[in-house]
């Protein structure tokens, strides 16, 4: 059985020809898996939280999202069930390193700042929506603004988790192939 250091940092089959660090610096911290790991866990939470707080009222959710105008009114109640269950399923897959999780929350954050962009330069006085539904009147258009820039900020965690990847030769775990294994060992 796998340890949870094993499940998370998946080395490729060719070790990494790597980049020797020799003491302590800012990089080598910055490599440091356990940075690496807290990140990572800083945005799974964040998603499986935004998620889950959307999907426990999914139509003030709705209400928000069509606030916003982008989308017919046969389409905004599916956007508000499928958007947050996205959101958790990334979440929980940032949350255990599995492949394809950290390019969904990529595509997720590209896809609200463009949103978010859109209501600022439309002049939308309305609630973000980023964490659920709360009194759609209440923070309205100055809210847009911060998260973006918190948008922004979780987009620079992505970037250093990707770049972490590359440096470190790194690979997170195939959901498929973890799951085949496990069924080999119940079976026996």
């Amino acid at each position: 059985m796998k340890t949870l250091n094993e499940l998370t940092i998946e080395r490729s089959r060719k070790p990494c020809e790597g980049y020797p660090i020799k003491g302590f610096s800012l990089v080598k911290a910055l490599l440091s898996s356990w940075v690496y790991r807290a990140v990572r866990f800083i945005l799974a939470v964040v998603f499986v939280w935004s998620g889950v707080s959307k999907l426990i009222e999914p139509r003030s959710f709705a209400v928000i999202i069509e606030a916003y105008g982008l989308l017919p009114d046969e389409l905004i109640m599916a956007v508000a069930l499928f958007l947050p269950a996205l959101e958790l399923l990334a979440g929980m897959g940032l949350l255990i390193d599995v492949r394809g999780s950290l390019g969904i929350v990529a595509g997720l954050l590209v896809l609200f700042m463009a949103i978010l962009g859109y209501g600022i330069w439309m002049g939308l006085d309305v609630d973000c929506g980023c964490f659920g539904p709360e009194d759609p009147k209440a923070k309205a258009y100055h809210g847009l603004r911060s998260a973006l820039y918190r948008d922004f900020g979780m987009m620079a965690g992505v970037i250093y988790l990707y770049g972490w990847r590359y440096v470190r030769c790194s690979r997170p775990v195939r959901l498929s192939r973890e799951l085949k294994e496990f069924s080999k060992r119940r079976s026996k």
